[in-house]
Protein backbone atom coordinates (compact mmCIF):
# COMPACT_ATOMS: atom_id res chain seq x y z
CA UNK A 1 0.00 0.00 0.00
CA UNK A 2 1.99 3.31 -1.43
CA UNK A 3 1.62 6.13 0.95
CA UNK A 4 -0.57 8.01 -1.74
CA UNK A 5 -2.97 4.95 -1.55
CA UNK A 6 -2.91 4.75 2.20
CA UNK A 7 -3.58 9.17 2.95
CA UNK A 8 -6.33 8.96 0.14
CA UNK A 9 -8.26 6.51 2.01
CA UNK A 10 -8.20 8.33 5.27
CA UNK A 11 -8.86 11.71 3.78
CA UNK A 12 -11.73 9.43 2.17
CA UNK A 13 -13.36 8.75 5.73
CA UNK A 14 -12.45 5.30 7.42
CA UNK A 15 -14.05 3.65 10.43
CA UNK A 16 -11.06 3.24 12.57
CA UNK A 17 -11.18 1.02 15.43
CA UNK A 18 -8.87 1.79 18.59
CA UNK A 19 -7.59 -2.04 19.20
CA UNK A 20 -8.77 -3.70 22.57
CA UNK A 21 -6.12 -5.73 25.01
CA UNK A 22 -6.97 -9.30 24.71
CA UNK A 23 -6.35 -10.90 28.69
CA UNK A 24 -7.30 -14.17 30.13
CA UNK A 25 -9.05 -14.22 33.06
CA UNK A 26 -5.10 -14.66 35.01
CA UNK A 27 -3.74 -11.47 32.98
CA UNK A 28 -2.06 -12.90 30.94
CA UNK A 29 -2.20 -11.61 27.09
CA UNK A 30 -3.86 -13.98 24.60
CA UNK A 31 -2.79 -13.58 21.25
CA UNK A 32 -5.43 -16.40 19.86
CA UNK A 33 -7.95 -13.68 20.74
CA UNK A 34 -5.80 -10.59 19.43
CA UNK A 35 -6.15 -12.52 16.03
CA UNK A 36 -9.51 -12.61 16.30
CA UNK A 37 -10.56 -9.18 16.70
CA UNK A 38 -8.15 -7.85 13.88
CA UNK A 39 -10.00 -10.08 12.27
CA UNK A 40 -12.99 -9.28 12.91
CA UNK A 41 -11.91 -6.11 11.93
CA UNK A 42 -10.86 -6.49 8.72
CA UNK A 43 -14.33 -8.84 8.01
CA UNK A 44 -16.19 -5.16 9.39
CA UNK A 45 -14.90 -3.56 6.60
CA UNK A 46 -12.96 -1.13 8.37
CA UNK A 47 -10.20 1.20 7.11
CA UNK A 48 -7.53 1.18 9.35
CA UNK A 49 -6.88 -0.23 13.27
CA UNK A 50 -5.24 2.21 15.76
CA UNK A 51 -2.55 -0.46 17.83
CA UNK A 52 -1.36 0.84 21.51
CA UNK A 53 -3.86 3.34 22.06
CA UNK A 54 -5.74 4.47 25.44
CA UNK A 55 -8.05 1.19 24.70
CA UNK A 56 -4.94 -1.19 23.88
CA UNK A 57 -4.13 0.66 27.40
CA UNK A 58 -0.74 2.35 27.94
CA UNK A 59 0.51 0.03 30.27
CA UNK A 60 1.54 -2.36 27.82
CA UNK A 61 4.89 -0.59 27.68
CA UNK A 62 5.73 -1.27 30.76
CA UNK A 63 8.63 -3.19 31.73
CA UNK A 64 6.50 -5.97 33.67
CA UNK A 65 4.33 -6.38 30.65
CA UNK A 66 6.60 -5.12 27.46
CA UNK A 67 3.36 -5.95 24.87
CA UNK A 68 3.66 -2.83 23.16
CA UNK A 69 6.01 -4.30 20.37
CA UNK A 70 4.40 -7.83 20.22
CA UNK A 71 0.96 -6.62 19.86
CA UNK A 72 2.59 -3.92 16.96
CA UNK A 73 3.77 -6.88 15.69
CA UNK A 74 0.98 -9.64 15.63
CA UNK A 75 -1.49 -7.14 13.98
CA UNK A 76 1.04 -6.35 11.35
CA UNK A 77 1.51 -9.94 10.51
CA UNK A 78 -2.49 -10.95 10.32
CA UNK A 79 -2.97 -7.49 8.28
CA UNK A 80 0.09 -9.30 5.98
CA UNK A 81 -2.09 -12.78 6.08
CA UNK A 82 -5.84 -11.06 5.58
CA UNK A 83 -3.97 -9.42 2.63
CA UNK A 84 -2.66 -12.93 1.29
CA UNK A 85 -5.58 -14.59 1.28
CA UNK A 86 -8.09 -12.56 0.12
CA UNK A 87 -9.50 -12.93 -2.76
CA UNK A 88 -9.74 -10.57 -5.20
CA UNK A 89 -12.43 -11.82 -7.62
CA UNK A 90 -14.59 -11.86 -4.97
CA UNK A 91 -16.56 -8.62 -5.13
CA UNK A 92 -17.81 -8.56 -1.78
CA UNK A 93 -14.64 -9.21 -0.42
CA UNK A 94 -13.82 -6.57 2.22
CA UNK A 95 -10.62 -4.09 1.75
CA UNK A 96 -7.88 -5.84 3.75
CA UNK A 97 -5.03 -4.41 1.70
CA UNK A 98 -6.36 -0.55 1.87
CA UNK A 99 -6.47 -1.35 6.38
CA UNK A 100 -4.66 1.80 7.28
CA UNK A 101 -1.91 1.08 10.04
CA UNK A 102 -1.73 3.26 13.42
CA UNK A 103 0.54 3.05 15.74
CA UNK A 104 -0.73 4.84 19.40
CA UNK A 105 2.59 7.09 20.16
CA UNK A 106 3.38 7.72 23.63
CA UNK A 107 5.42 9.46 26.31
CA UNK A 108 8.16 12.64 26.04
CA UNK A 109 10.06 12.83 22.50
CA UNK A 110 12.66 10.24 23.25
CA UNK A 111 10.05 7.77 23.92
CA UNK A 112 7.52 9.18 21.09
CA UNK A 113 10.27 9.11 18.77
CA UNK A 114 11.32 5.61 19.49
CA UNK A 115 8.28 4.21 19.24
CA UNK A 116 7.59 5.93 16.02
CA UNK A 117 11.18 4.13 14.44
CA UNK A 118 9.84 0.90 15.73
CA UNK A 119 6.29 1.45 14.45
CA UNK A 120 8.12 2.69 11.24
CA UNK A 121 9.95 -0.52 10.45
CA UNK A 122 7.31 -2.71 11.02
CA UNK A 123 5.47 -1.09 8.37
CA UNK A 124 2.84 1.05 10.43
CA UNK A 125 1.51 4.26 8.28
CA UNK A 126 0.89 6.80 11.01
CA UNK A 127 1.70 7.79 14.30
CA UNK A 128 -1.78 8.56 16.69
CA UNK A 129 0.90 10.89 18.60
CA UNK A 130 -0.72 11.38 22.74
CA UNK A 131 0.35 14.27 24.76
CA UNK A 132 -0.67 12.87 28.06
CA UNK A 133 2.86 13.01 29.13
CA UNK A 134 3.37 16.60 27.82
CA UNK A 135 0.84 17.96 30.87
CA UNK A 136 2.57 20.58 32.13
CA UNK A 137 4.84 22.03 29.01
CA UNK A 138 4.10 24.72 27.17
CA UNK A 139 2.76 24.90 23.82
CA UNK A 140 5.97 25.66 22.15
CA UNK A 141 7.56 23.19 23.81
CA UNK A 142 4.85 21.09 22.92
CA UNK A 143 4.94 21.65 18.92
CA UNK A 144 8.67 21.23 19.51
CA UNK A 145 8.08 17.77 20.43
CA UNK A 146 5.32 17.04 17.34
CA UNK A 147 7.94 18.01 15.03
CA UNK A 148 10.91 15.76 16.36
CA UNK A 149 8.17 13.07 16.19
CA UNK A 150 6.56 13.81 12.74
CA UNK A 151 10.49 14.12 11.33
CA UNK A 152 10.36 10.35 11.98
CA UNK A 153 7.13 9.33 10.53
CA UNK A 154 3.91 10.51 9.71
CA UNK A 155 1.51 12.19 12.71
CA UNK A 156 -2.01 12.25 13.62
CA UNK A 157 -3.06 15.17 16.06
CA UNK A 158 -4.71 13.55 19.12
CA UNK A 159 -7.10 16.26 21.46
CA UNK A 160 -7.88 14.07 24.46
CA UNK A 161 -10.14 15.03 26.88
CA UNK A 162 -8.39 16.16 30.29
CA UNK A 163 -10.72 12.96 32.08
CA UNK A 164 -8.84 10.42 30.54
CA UNK A 165 -5.64 12.13 30.58
CA UNK A 166 -5.51 14.89 28.34
CA UNK A 167 -5.17 18.46 28.47
CA UNK A 168 -6.29 21.49 27.05
CA UNK A 169 -5.04 23.16 23.79
CA UNK A 170 -5.65 26.53 22.60
CA UNK A 171 -7.06 27.26 18.99
CA UNK A 172 -3.35 28.83 18.05
CA UNK A 173 -1.55 25.43 19.32
CA UNK A 174 -3.83 23.47 16.62
CA UNK A 175 -3.54 26.35 14.69
CA UNK A 176 0.61 26.16 14.60
CA UNK A 177 0.08 22.32 14.31
CA UNK A 178 -1.11 22.67 11.36
CA UNK A 179 1.66 24.03 9.92
CA UNK A 180 3.68 20.81 10.79
CA UNK A 181 4.47 19.29 6.93
CA UNK A 182 3.97 15.44 8.12
CA UNK A 183 0.59 15.78 9.71
CA UNK A 184 -1.59 14.27 8.09
CA UNK A 185 -4.39 13.81 10.73
CA UNK A 186 -6.42 14.98 13.65
CA UNK A 187 -8.29 12.98 16.45
CA UNK A 188 -10.85 15.76 17.40
CA UNK A 189 -11.85 13.73 21.31
CA UNK A 190 -12.25 16.11 23.53
CA UNK A 191 -15.91 15.31 24.42
CA UNK A 192 -16.15 19.77 24.01
CA UNK A 193 -18.33 21.62 21.18
CA UNK A 194 -15.80 24.34 22.04
CA UNK A 195 -12.60 22.73 21.61
CA UNK A 196 -13.86 20.80 19.30
CA UNK A 197 -14.61 23.68 17.09
CA UNK A 198 -10.81 25.27 17.57
CA UNK A 199 -9.75 22.17 15.92
CA UNK A 200 -11.99 22.68 13.07
CA UNK A 201 -11.69 26.58 12.77
CA UNK A 202 -7.72 26.10 12.63
CA UNK A 203 -7.89 22.89 9.87
CA UNK A 204 -9.84 25.54 7.67
CA UNK A 205 -7.76 28.31 8.43
CA UNK A 206 -4.71 26.63 7.60
CA UNK A 207 -6.03 26.40 4.17
CA UNK A 208 -4.17 22.63 4.21
CA UNK A 209 -6.30 20.31 2.31
CA UNK A 210 -4.45 17.21 3.21
CA UNK A 211 -5.57 16.67 6.83
CA UNK A 212 -8.17 14.59 7.30
CA UNK A 213 -10.50 15.18 10.38
CA UNK A 214 -11.40 12.30 12.27
CA UNK A 215 -13.70 12.18 15.28
CA UNK A 216 -13.12 10.73 18.71
CA UNK A 217 -15.87 12.18 20.40
CA UNK A 218 -17.34 9.11 20.99
CA UNK A 219 -20.55 10.66 23.00
CA UNK A 220 -21.81 12.73 19.45
CA UNK A 221 -19.77 10.17 16.58
CA UNK A 222 -23.03 11.08 14.14
CA UNK A 223 -23.62 14.86 14.64
CA UNK A 224 -20.01 15.25 13.97
CA UNK A 225 -19.77 12.92 11.02
CA UNK A 226 -22.44 14.99 9.52
CA UNK A 227 -22.23 18.53 10.15
CA UNK A 228 -20.69 20.68 7.55
CA UNK A 229 -18.53 23.11 9.10
CA UNK A 230 -17.84 26.60 7.77
CA UNK A 231 -15.29 28.74 8.54
CA UNK A 232 -14.01 31.65 6.65
CA UNK A 233 -15.98 31.29 3.84
CA UNK A 234 -14.48 27.28 3.54
CA UNK A 235 -16.66 24.64 4.37
CA UNK A 236 -14.82 21.74 5.99
CA UNK A 237 -15.62 18.25 7.04
CA UNK A 238 -15.04 15.63 10.02
CA UNK A 239 -14.72 12.23 7.29
CA UNK A 240 -14.46 9.57 9.63
CA UNK A 241 -13.95 8.13 13.09
CA UNK A 242 -10.62 6.44 15.12
CA UNK A 243 -13.16 5.53 18.20
CA UNK A 244 -12.74 3.41 21.03
CA UNK A 245 -16.28 3.08 20.56
CA UNK A 246 -16.33 1.48 17.14
CA UNK A 247 -13.76 -1.10 18.79
CA UNK A 248 -17.18 -2.93 19.47
CA UNK A 249 -20.44 -3.54 17.46
CA UNK A 250 -17.98 -2.71 14.33
CA UNK A 251 -19.44 -4.23 11.17
CA UNK A 252 -22.44 -2.06 11.98
CA UNK A 253 -20.60 1.01 12.72
CA UNK A 254 -19.12 0.48 9.01
CA UNK A 255 -23.03 0.52 7.93
CA UNK A 256 -23.49 3.51 9.62
CA UNK A 257 -20.46 5.35 8.11
CA UNK A 258 -21.84 4.11 4.32
CA UNK A 259 -24.95 5.52 5.14
CA UNK A 260 -23.88 8.85 6.46
CA UNK A 261 -21.60 9.62 3.21
CA UNK A 262 -24.90 8.61 1.55
CA UNK A 263 -26.64 11.77 3.16
CA UNK A 264 -24.23 14.11 4.14
CA UNK A 265 -23.78 16.92 1.31
CA UNK A 266 -27.93 16.72 1.13
CA UNK A 267 -29.33 19.87 1.67
CA UNK A 268 -31.85 18.35 3.96
CA UNK A 269 -30.93 15.71 6.45
CA UNK A 270 -33.51 13.58 8.05
CA UNK A 271 -34.22 14.77 11.55
CA UNK A 272 -34.12 10.84 12.57
CA UNK A 273 -30.77 11.45 12.26
CA UNK A 274 -30.69 13.34 15.69
CA UNK A 275 -32.71 10.39 16.89
CA UNK A 276 -29.63 8.17 16.31
CA UNK A 277 -26.73 10.11 17.42
CA UNK A 278 -28.70 10.31 21.30
CA UNK A 279 -28.92 6.26 21.08
CA UNK A 280 -25.73 5.61 20.09
CA UNK A 281 -24.17 8.66 22.47
CA UNK A 282 -26.80 6.65 25.17
CA UNK A 283 -25.04 3.48 24.80
CA UNK A 284 -21.60 4.81 24.67
CA UNK A 285 -22.35 6.55 28.15
CA UNK A 286 -22.96 2.95 29.30
CA UNK A 287 -19.92 1.22 27.44
CA UNK A 288 -17.62 4.19 28.59
CA UNK A 289 -19.20 4.41 32.27
CA UNK A 290 -19.77 8.29 31.80
CA UNK A 291 -21.29 8.32 35.09
CA UNK A 292 -18.63 7.71 36.97
CA UNK A 293 -16.27 10.05 34.52
CA UNK A 294 -15.29 7.00 32.73
CA UNK A 295 -13.49 4.78 35.41
CA UNK A 296 -14.77 1.76 33.54
CA UNK A 297 -14.38 2.78 30.06
CA UNK A 298 -12.35 -0.22 29.29
CA UNK A 299 -13.50 -2.63 31.28
CA UNK A 300 -16.57 -1.27 29.72
CA UNK A 301 -15.69 -2.01 25.81
CA UNK A 302 -14.08 -5.71 27.09
CA UNK A 303 -17.43 -6.63 28.78
CA UNK A 304 -19.30 -6.13 25.42
CA UNK A 305 -16.89 -7.90 23.61
CA UNK A 306 -16.76 -10.67 26.20
CA UNK A 307 -20.20 -11.60 25.89
CA UNK A 308 -19.82 -11.75 22.27
CA UNK A 309 -16.94 -14.09 23.18
CA UNK A 310 -14.24 -12.11 21.37
CA UNK A 311 -12.51 -11.38 24.67
CA UNK A 312 -12.14 -14.29 26.89
CA UNK A 313 -12.36 -11.99 29.65
CA UNK A 314 -12.79 -8.24 30.75
CA UNK A 315 -9.75 -8.17 32.70
CA UNK A 316 -7.30 -5.00 32.27
CA UNK A 317 -3.70 -4.75 32.99
CA UNK A 318 -4.28 -2.83 36.27
CA UNK A 319 -6.96 -5.87 38.15
CA UNK A 320 -8.36 -3.41 40.11
CA UNK A 321 -9.96 -2.19 36.83
CA UNK A 322 -13.41 -2.91 36.97
CA UNK A 323 -16.90 -2.33 35.97
CA UNK A 324 -18.43 -0.09 37.74
CA UNK A 325 -21.51 -0.52 39.72
CA UNK A 326 -24.43 -0.76 38.00
CA UNK A 327 -22.81 -0.82 34.77
CA UNK A 328 -22.98 -4.49 33.81
CA UNK A 329 -26.64 -3.38 34.30
CA UNK A 330 -26.58 -0.56 32.25
CA UNK A 331 -25.18 -2.88 29.05
CA UNK A 332 -27.73 -5.19 29.75
CA UNK A 333 -30.13 -2.06 29.18
CA UNK A 334 -28.51 -0.98 26.34
CA UNK A 335 -28.45 -4.18 24.40
CA UNK A 336 -32.00 -4.05 24.94
CA UNK A 337 -33.26 -1.30 23.85
CA UNK A 338 -30.86 -0.56 20.86
CA UNK A 339 -30.42 -4.79 18.71
CA UNK A 340 -29.67 -2.08 15.76
CA UNK A 341 -27.00 -0.91 17.11
CA UNK A 342 -25.07 -4.34 18.26
CA UNK A 343 -23.88 -7.00 15.68
CA UNK A 344 -24.17 -10.21 17.69
CA UNK A 345 -25.63 -12.27 14.63
CA UNK A 346 -22.76 -11.34 12.62
CA UNK A 347 -20.11 -12.48 15.39
CA UNK A 348 -21.69 -15.50 16.61
CA UNK A 349 -21.66 -16.49 12.45
CA UNK A 350 -18.05 -15.84 12.12
CA UNK A 351 -16.21 -16.00 15.46
CA UNK A 352 -15.21 -20.22 15.07
CA UNK A 353 -13.61 -19.07 12.25
CA UNK A 354 -11.69 -15.63 13.94
CA UNK A 355 -10.62 -17.83 16.64
CA UNK A 356 -9.13 -20.81 14.85
CA UNK A 357 -4.92 -20.32 14.77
Amino acid sequence: MTAADWRKSLQTGQVIPALPLMLDEDGSWSPRHQRAIVRYYCESGCGGIAVGVHSTQFAIRDAKHNLYEPILRLVAKELDRATADRDVSDTNAMPESQMIRIAGLCGRTDQAVAEARLATSIGYHAGLLSLAALAYDDETEILTHCQHVADVMPIIGFYLQPAVGGRILSHSFWRWFCEIANVVAIKVAPFNRYQTLDVVRAVARSGRKDIALYTGNDDNIIVDLLTRFQFDGQQIQIVGGLLGQWGVWTRKAVELLVEIKAVRHCETIPTTWLTRNASLTDANAAIFDSANQFAGCIPGIMEVLRRQGLAPSRRCLDPDEQLSPGQAEELDRIADVYPELHDDAFVAENLSRWLAD
